[in-house]
C-alpha cells in the first residue's frame, strides 16, 4: 500500500533492505518518500514480531529535535483514528520515528478509482476530524493532512498518520484541511490554493475568475448540505469551528459503520458539462448563514458548518471493499465484476521451511484437493505459539503458473488462532533450504488477512498481477498442550 507521500524514491546512500535499526527494527521495503524528504519504510519489530512503519529523516540532531519531541508527545495518545507512535530515536546523522503499520491503502489510492458518495465521504471526514480533535486536545497540530496521510485499513478503520511535526501550524489549518478531505472524497480533486497538498493529486477546477468550483458544480449527485459544508470550511472569509465542534457535526451526519468503507464504489457520473453547471456563486450571495437549531427544525441535522457558530461562536482522522474486489477494467477493456476460482494442482504448491529440520514438508497436495477432511499439518510445538521459538515461521508457496490478476486468497484451517501474512516475489528459487531462505528474504508483504474463525481471507489489488504468492505463518493455533497448524484448503480467486 501507499502509506504516504508523493511516490518519490529512496535517498541515495540511505538505509538498505534488511538493515536493523536500534537492534530492533528491521527494514524490509522502502514504501515512499514524503514531500519533506522523509523516507517511509515497511519494517518488522523483531522483538515483538509485529509490522511497523519507520519514518526516517536526514539529518538528525538539532534539525530533527522538534519531529522527535512531537512524536514523543503523540505517543501519549491512543486513538482509533491516529496511527500509534511506538518509538523515536536520534542517531545524529539521521532520526526516525517508528509507528503503527496500517495494512490497507491511502484515501488517494481509493479515490483514484472513483469519488465517494456522500455517506462514505462524511464517514472519512468524521474519522479525520476525530483524530485531529485528539491531537489538538494535548496542544499538538498535524499540519500534513492530505489524501496520502489518510489511510484506510482493510478492516475499514480510517487512520491519520505522519504529522508534519517539523513545523507547527495553526489549529485552524488542520480544520480547513478536514474540509479539503471532504471536498476531495466527493470530487477526486484537491483544493491546493485553499489548503496546500501534494502535487500527486489533481487540482480542483475553478471558474474564469479563479474561484473554486463547488463539489456540485464538478460532479452530479453531491448532496447540497455537504457541498455547503466543504465550501464553508475552505472559505477563508469565514471563521472555522474547533476540531471538536466539527467532529461533533460530522458525527451527526455519519450514520454508517466501518463496513461502509468497503462498499462497492458507485458509478461516477463524471464532471457536469460546463454548459449545464450552475453559475459560479457571487461573493455577496453564495450562502445564507443559518442557526443549527433552524436547520434541525427543517430536518437537516446541523448540515452546514458555516452556520451561526461560524460567525458568532466564541469557541472559536485497510476502503471501498478492498480495491481488488472493485469493478476494474479487464485487459481487453471489458469490466470484470466477479472473480472466479483459479484452479491449483499439487505441483503448484509447496511448503517453505528455511529454518526447520524440513520434516514437515509433506502433505502440501492436501490443501488443493478440495477435500476438507485432508490437511497439511505442522508438528506440535511446545512452550510458545511462535513455533516454540525455534524458527520465525513456515509458509505455503503458490505458483500460479503465469502472472494472474488475483482478487483474494482464502485459507481454511481446522482451528482458529493462526497468525499469517501474504507475501509475493518474482520467482521460486527451488525447494531447498537455500531456496527457502531466499524466498523468505526476498518476498515482500502484500497483505494481512481478514479472519473469520478458522478461515483467513487476504484481499489484493486486482489491477496488479501475481505469479508467486506465499502465505507466511508466524504463530500457531493452540492444540491441547501445545500449538499446531492444520491447513485444509487454499483457494485463489482472480480474473
Amino acid at each position: 500500500m501507499t502509506q504516504v507521500g508523493e511516490g518519490r524514491g529512496a535517498v541515495e546512500g540511505g538505509p538498505a533492505v534488511g538493515e536493523l535499526l536500534a537492534d530492533r527494527y528491521q527494514l524490509e521495503q522502502h514504501v515512499n518518500t514524503d514531500r519533506s524528504g522523509r523516507q517511509i519504510w515497511y519494517g518488522m519489530d523483531v522483538i515483538l514480531r509485529r509490522p511497523v512503519a519507520v519514518v526516517i529523516r536526514y539529518p538528525g540532531g538539532p534539525a530533527a529535535a522538534q519531529m522527535l519531541q512531537v512524536a514523543v508527545e503523540a505517543s501519549r495518545i491512543v486513538h482509533p483514528n491516529l496511527a500509534g507512535v511506538y518509538d523515536a530515536i536520534d542517531e545524529q546523522t539521521r532520526a526516525y520515528v517508528v509507528r503503527e503499520w496500517i495494512d490497507g491503502a491511502s484515501l488517494r489510492d481509493h479515490v483514484t478509482a472513483g469519488a465517494y458518495d456522500g455517506e462514505r465521504a462524511v464517514a472519512v471526514a468524521h474519522a479525520v476530524a476525530a483524530g485531529v480533535t485528539a491531537l489538538h486536545s494535548i496542544g499538538l497540530t498535524h499540519g500534513n493532512i492530505h489524501p496520502g496521510t489518510v489511510l484506510i485499513g482493510r478492516d475499514g478503520r480510517v487512520t491519520l498518520a505522519d504529522a508534519r511535526s517539523d513545523a507547527m501550524v495553526p489549529a485552524e489549518e488542520d480544520v480547513r484541511a478536514v474540509g479539503a478531505i471532504l471536498y476531495y472524497a466527493l470530487t477526486g480533486l484537491w483544493p491546493h490554493r485553499e489548503v496546500t497538498g501534494p502535487d500527486s493529486v489533481p487540482d480542483a477546477m475553478r471558474d474564469p475568475a479563479g474561484g473554486l468550483l463547488a463539489p456540485r458544480q464538478v460532479r452530479a449527485g453531491v448532496p447540497g448540505h455537504l457541498d455547503d459544508l466543504a465550501m464553508d470550511l475552505l472559505d477563508r472569509r469565514l471563521a472555522v469551528p474547533s476540531a471538536e465542534v466539527l467532529a461533533g457535526e460530522l458525527g451527526r451526519l455519519d450514520t454508517g459503520g466501518e463496513d461502509q468503507y468497503y462498499a462497492e464504489p458507485e458509478v461516477d457520473t463524471g464532471p457536469v458539462p460546463l454548459s449545464s453547471r450552475p453559475a459560479p456563486p457571487t461573493t455577496s450571495g453564495r450562502r445564507i448563514v443559518l442557526g443549527i437549531g433552524a436547520l434541525l427544525a427543517v430536518g437537516i441535522l446541523g448540515l452546514v458548518v458555516g452556520l451561526n457558530w461560524l460567525n458568532s461562536s466564541s469557541s472559536g482522522g485497510a476502503a471501498d471493499p478492498d480495491p481488488g474486489l472493485s469493478q476494474q477494467p479487464g485487459p481487453t477493456g471489458t469490466v470484470d465484476t466477479t472473480p472466479t476460482s483459479i484452479p491449483l494442482s499439487a505441483d503448484q504448491v509447496r511448503i517453505v521451511d528455511p529454518q526447520g529440520d524440513r520434516t514437515e514438508l509433506d502433505g502440501a497436495e492436501a490443501i488443493v484437493d478440495d477435500d476438507l477432511s485432508t490437511a497439511w499439518a505442522t508438528d506440535t510445538y511446545r512452550g510458545d505459539r511462535r513455533f516454540g521459538l525455534l524458527k520465525d515461521g513456515m509458509g505455503i508457496l503458490i505458483d500460479l503458473g503465469e502472472p494472474r490478476r488475483v482478487a483474494s486468497v482464502k485459507v481454511e484451517m481446522s482451528t482458529a488462532g493462526a497468525v499469517a501474512e501474504l507475501r509475493t516475489g518474482d520467482s521460486d528459487p527451488g525447494a531447498t533450504r537455500e531456496g527457502d531462505a531466499q524466498v523468505l528474504e526476498t518476498y515482500t508483504p502484500v497483505g494481512k488477512p481478514r479472519s473469520e474463525g478458522s478461515t483467513m481471507v487476504f484481499t489484493l489489488d486486482s489491477d496488479t498481477s501475481y505469479q508467486y504468492l506465499m502465505i507466511w505463518f508466524t504463530e500457531l493455533p493452540p492444540d491441547g498442550a501445545g500449538y499446531k497448524l492444520e491447513v485444509q484448503r487454499v483457494t485463489v480467486e482472480g480474473f
